[in-house]
């Protein structure tokens, strides 16, 4: 076999990997699986909620006004937004899985971390705790599995229930 076809079959089969999972994971707290490929939060929350709104995720919370309601208490389906800050300069959004308790629940989403390989993370399920004073979700912190404690509090909007207005 000439070295160009050898080479063409191993690039093929590096570039057909690159679409399959890295790795899974899962406790009681953070449960997904890694890709190669990068999915963003927005079109994930659109496609898992059934949301259709468009634009940055921060975006999302003015947008939903008068279209789909809103409210500061989570339930399944909806989608959390996170609003626009230093750390996060197009905000986030994850949709809500599970409500475990008044300050807690389970989310699903994509596209979360502070490097190459840990923003290719889809969660299937991914706790998240109300900080805010007032019990409102204006204030929410993620489960860091590498640290296995809570992380840095995010600002939050709200939540976006998929129900039309």
């Amino acid at each position: 076999m000439k070295f160009g076809t050898v080479l063409a079959i191993v690039l093929l089969g590096l570039t057909l990997s690159g679409c399959s999972t890295l790795t899974g994971f899962s406790n009681d707290k953070a449960s997904g699986y890694r890709h190669f490929t990068q999915e963003q939060c927005v079109p994930y929350a659109r496609r898992v909620s059934g949301i259709n709104l468009r634009g940055d995720a921060h975006t999302w919370w003015a947008s939903a006004e008068g279209v789909y309601k809103r409210g500061n208490y989570p339930a399944p389906g909806a989608i959390l937004v996170l609003s626009r800050t230093n750390k996060l300069r197009h905000g986030h959004l994850a949709v809500v899985t599970e409500v475990l308790g008044p300050r807690t629940i389970n989310v699903t989403h994509t596209n979360w971390g502070n490097d190459w390989l840990s923003r290719r993370v889809t969660y299937q399920t991914h706790r998240v705790e109300d900080v805010s004073p007032n019990n409102t979700w204006t204030s929410v912190r993620f489960w860091n599995n590498e640290v296995n404690a809570y992380g840095f509090p995010y600002a939050a909007s709200g939540f976006i229930y998929n129900t039309r207005e």
